[in-house]
């Protein structure tokens, strides 16, 4: 592995970090009190040719790879974490259709969400499907050239404000996960409607909607990959979605760590900056170690998923350490800063709630610790 960046490489990272610097990061704390989907930010993303940065350049893409889309996603969530979020979530519907779409589905869906003129979003999640994802109700039936969906999807990033959409649905609920199948559908398809957007302890302006299936008829032209071919869609899909969530955790704890540092050496107490006490110093160390640790996983997850190696234990060993790396160094930032830390005043009370996200969503710490279990004890087995 090799992360010395090539000069061209450099000069797109420069000029994201300048995009952060000058638009994201001085509207970050305004675009999340609005409540309100950051429309501006993600428009801008598109004008730059961001919201396609791994997609290839026949599909409107820029061409490059995981690694880059990775990269530019630790910038982006370390200056606005919501924009960073959509940049994922948006990622979630691209992957899918550009590994199993058939080439009209790519001419017709991929380019749109590659330009950034059209959002996506992915929709797996259910009330009874959260961690146990082979348990999807909802349905799909065949008639004639087209399938009717029922049911409904929960906590679906971008939901509502996306115009194309990845969906995990069930043709033989009694098969399980053999059963599953993806489709792709458009915002206005008749019966495809949205319900609440959940209210969360952080995110306010991040979408999370319930998608609702009543009677949706989807033409049989827009299957992805193949009929009760949906949970290898899914999972492929997951495993690309946690070196995003693994990148976005990274992202957030560098910001958190830089507003602590930031804080240490102009806070006088006992007539010293509190960053020459001994106690806030291994704080930092800790902290800055936890971060590296964490980039260095999800940059080798990246990686091997373009160099055409299996990633699904390093993108989940990515994932579990670098979400609960970021809680720990949002919750000693907020330390640092001590009873300021717990006022609105500094952008790590905002970064404390926030971190808490990253443990849960793209399969919890627990399933996460279940798939690299999994996978070492088959390498064990098959030596």
């Amino acid at each position: 592995m090799d992360f010395a960046f090539t000069e061209e490489q450099q000069e797109i990272f420069a000029a994201v970090k300048e995009f952060c610097d000058d638009v994201l990061k001085p509207r970050a704390r305004e675009v999340d009190e609005a409540g309100e989907y950051p429309w501006d930010n993600v428009r801008q993303l598109g004008e730059l040719d961001l919201m396609g940065i791994a997609i290839p350049e026949q599909y409107g893409g820029l061409g490059l790879g995981v690694l880059e889309w990775a990269v530019v996603g630790e910038l982006l969530s370390a200056a606005c974490t919501t924009t960073g979020a959509v940049y994922g979530a948006h990622m979630l519907a691209e992957y899918p259709i550009l590994q199993f779409g058939t080439e009209e589905q790519k001419q017709k869906y991929l380019r749109p969400l590659a330009t950034g003129e059209k959002i996506g979003a992915f929709g797996l999640t259910e009330p009874s499907a959260g961690s146990d994802a082979g348990n999807v109700q909802t349905r799909a039936d065949r008639d004639g050239d087209e399938y009717i969906l029922n049911g409904s999807k929960i906590f679906i990033t971008n939901g509502g404000d996306a115009e194309i959409y990845v969906i995990i649905a069930n043709v033989d609920p009694a098969r399980g996960t053999r059963g599953l199948t993806a489709f792709i559908l458009e915002k206005g398809m008749p019966g495809f409607e949205f319900g609440k957007n959940e209210e969360k302890m952080a995110y306010k302006s991040l979408s999370n909607r319930e998608l609702i299936f009543n009677d949706c008829r989807v033409p049989a032209e827009n299957i992805l990959y193949k009929e009760k071919g949906g949970f290898r869609v899914a999972m492929e899909t997951l495993a690309v979605g946690r070196i995003g969530m693994a990148i976005g955790a990274v992202g957030l704890a560098q910001a958190a760590y830089d507003a602590a540092v930031e804080y240490a050496m102009t806070r006088v107490q006992f007539g010293r900056h509190i960053s020459e006490f001994q106690a806030i110093q291994f704080k930092l160390a800790d902290m800055a170690t936890d971060i590296e640790c964490a980039r260095l996983l999800s940059y080798q997850a990246a990686w091997r998923k373009d160099a055409g190696l299996d990633f699904e234990k390093q993108a989940a060993m990515a994932k579990v350490f670098a979400s609960e790396a970021c809680s720990r160094v949002c919750d000693q930032a907020v330390q640092i800063h001590g009873g300021y830390g717990y006022t609105k005043e500094y952008p790590v009370e905002r970064y404390f709630r926030e971190a808490k996200l990253f443990e849960i969503v793209e399969g919890t710490s627990e399933i996460q610790r279940l798939v690299i279990a999994n996978r070492l004890l088959k390498e064990a087995k098959a030596k």
